[in-house]
């Protein structure tokens, strides 16, 4: 199941990629990606909870990587709510969100390694 979730995490971090480039640039991204990329996202923090509540023996690790994860997901509904208001989201913020997911996801990356 760790595969799956980083699987699902490294799908949505491609589309992560795209909406980045278009927020950096001053562009509104669409919407389709942005509900593909939450709706990955999503899968992948589930696929982590059913591991931590099955007992996964992955220790502090996984839950570090999760809570990474799923701040930077808090992060993704704050990005969104600007997208609601078809507003161009901080810069900042948008960076701060991947840099979260970039290192949960590594975390998760040394699980399986």
């Amino acid at each position: 199941m760790l595969v799956f979730a980083l699987s699902s995490f490294g799908l949505a971090a491609i589309g992560g990629l795209v909406l980045a480039s278009h927020i950096l640039r001053g562009r509104l991204a669409p919407w389709f990606l942005s509900l593909g990329h939450a709706l990955l996202g999503a899968i992948g923090l589930v696929t982590l909870i059913l591991l931590l509540l099955g007992g996964d023996n992955s220790g502090q690790r996984l839950i570090a990587a999760f809570a990474l994860l799923l701040a930077a997901a808090l992060g993704g509904f704050f990005l969104a709510s600007f997208h609601l208001r078809s507003k161009l989201a901080p810069k900042a913020v948008v960076i701060l969100h991947a840099g979260l997911a970039v290192i949960g996801f590594l975390i998760l990356l040394s699980l399986v390694l």
